[in-house]
């Protein structure tokens, strides 16, 4: 009969681990919220950024994105000619 309160108390203290995690996730979103908020600013420059270019005929929007993902390669330092047999591999196999 002593086996009962022992189960109880593992019980308990799962829920408080249950509790205890539903307070990070919530800690979490809130700070993710925030985040996102203090964020929105600049996404709404880089948005402005691209439709000036745009809209001043410097560039195009194809023109803008190949230029960002050409950024992104040299920023992470892509190996280009790792990519290139990678990309080689995958036309390959779906064409």
């Amino acid at each position: 009969m002593k086996v009962a309160p022992a189960i109880e108390v593992v019980t308990e203290e799962k829920k408080t681990d249950i509790q205890k995690k539903e307070e990070h996730i919530t800690s979490y979103i809130k700070a993710l919220v925030a985040v996102e908020e203090e964020m929105e600013p600049y996404k709404e420059h880089r948005r402005d950024l691209k439709k000036n270019y745009i809209d001043n005929g410097w560039l195009s929007r194809d023109e803008i994105s190949l230029a960002v993902k050409a950024y992104r390669l040299m920023k992470d330092d892509i190996d280009m000619e790792q990519l290139m047999d990678f990309y080689d591999r995958v036309s390959k196999t779906i064409s």
